[in-house]
C-alpha cells in the first residue's frame, strides 16, 4: 500500500469521507467510511502512530462516541490501555462530570469513571474530528481533575480557530489532515472538493488488498 498512499499531506483515504446529507443538526461530514475500508483504516492508523511515541503515553482516552473507534484502535496499535470518556448517565460506576459546548452549540455533559487512573498518568486524548474544541476542553478538565497529564491529542482533523490553536501550542497534536495542506484549508471552510466526485462504492471493504480508485 505504501506506493498508493500519496504524499503525507494528501493521503488517498481522505477523499473517502462523505458529505452530510441530513442537514445542520449533524456534523458537516462523515469520516466513518475510512473505518469501513480495511486498507484506508490501516493507512490512517499507520500515519497517526508514526507520529506518536508510545513511551510518552500510559493510556489512550476516546471521546464519546466516534472517538471510541479511533482511540481503541490506536491503543491496540500502541500497546496501551483504553479509557472511554462518555456522555452523561452512561456509566454504572462512580463518575466525575463536566459541562461543555459541542460543535452544534449545545451544552452537554460528559463523564469519566473515578478513579480512572493514578495521579501522574499520561493520557492521550482521541476524537474523530475537532471542530470548535469544546468537547476536547471537557475531556482535558476531566483528566486533570484526577491528577492526570494530557500527553497529547489525536484526530483525523482539527479545524483551525483560536481554541484549537491554543491546543496546538499547549500539547502535541497529531492529525491525519496536516496543517498547511489543501485538506486543512478545506476543513476550515467546512467543505471538501472531493465531495463533488464522492461515490459511496469507493468506501466498500476491500479486505485490505487494494485502495479503491
Amino acid at each position: 500500500m505504501t506506493d498508493l498512499k500519496g504524499p503525507r499531506d494528501d493521503r488517498w483515504y481522505l477523499s473517502l469521507m462523505s458529505p452530510n446529507t441530513k442537514g445542520p443538526k449533524f456534523a458537516w461530514l462523515d469520516p466513518t467510511s475510512i473505518y469501513i475500508n480495511a486498507a484506508a483504516f490501516g493507512d490512517l492508523l499507520d500515519d497517526l502512530c508514526a507520529e506518536i511515541d508510545a513511551d510518552d503515553v500510559d493510556v489512550v482516552a476516546g471521546l464519546d462516541a466516534m472517538g471510541f473507534v479511533l482511540g481503541a484502535a490506536l491503543a491496540a496499535r500502541l500497546g496501551r490501555g483504553f479509557l472511554p470518556i462518555r456522555k452523561a448517565n452512561k456509566l454504572c460506576v462512580d463518575t466525575d462530570s463536566v459541562s461543555y459546548g459541542n460543535y452544534s452549540g449545545r451544552t452537554q455533559d460528559m463523564e469519566m469513571r473515578t478513579p480512572a487512573f493514578a495521579p501522574g498518568t499520561r493520557v492521550l486524548l482521541a476524537d474523530q474530528w475537532v471542530e470548535t474544541g469544546g468537547t476536547m476542553d471537557g475531556a482535558v478538565r476531566l483528566v486533570e481533575r484526577q491528577g492526570g497529564k494530557v500527553a497529547g491529542m489525536v484526530a483525523i482533523a482539527m479545524e483551525e480557530n483560536p481554541a484549537t490553536d491554543a491546543y496546538r501550542s499547549a500539547y502535541k497534536v497529531v492529525t491525519a489532515v496536516m496543517q498547511g495542506s489543501k485538506w486543512q484549508a478545506e476543513c476550515n471552510a467546512q467543505t471538501l472538493s472531493s465531495f463533488k466526485t464522492y461515490r459511496a462504492d469507493r468506501t466498500f471493504p476491500t479486505a485490505g488488498v487494494t485502495a479503491p480508485v
